[in-house]
């Protein structure tokens, strides 16, 4: 299907069905690339790493982390 059928379909669809498309394209339109959100993850690796070796943040066990974050959720 070519973008001018895909232009034609949209343009019949129900009031409902367009807004609802016209939101989930707008959505797209800011959600980052795969390779930007792989980006913004390994750099938040390496802050978080950089954190961890100048002592500015203390680790924490994964087991605290748990029973803490179970404790909220009860």
């Amino acid at each position: 299907m070519n973008f001018q059928q895909i232009e034609d379909e949209a343009l019949h669809l129900p009031k409902e069905k367009k807004a609802r498309l016209i939101h989930r394209l707008v959505l797209s339109l800011d959600a980052p690339s795969e390779e930007e959100l792989r980006a913004d993850w390994l750099h938040e690796a390496h802050r978080r790493a950089e954190e961890l070796d100048e002592g500015t943040v203390q680790a924490v066990p994964s087991d605290e982390v748990m029973r803490k974050a179970r404790a909220l959720i009860k």
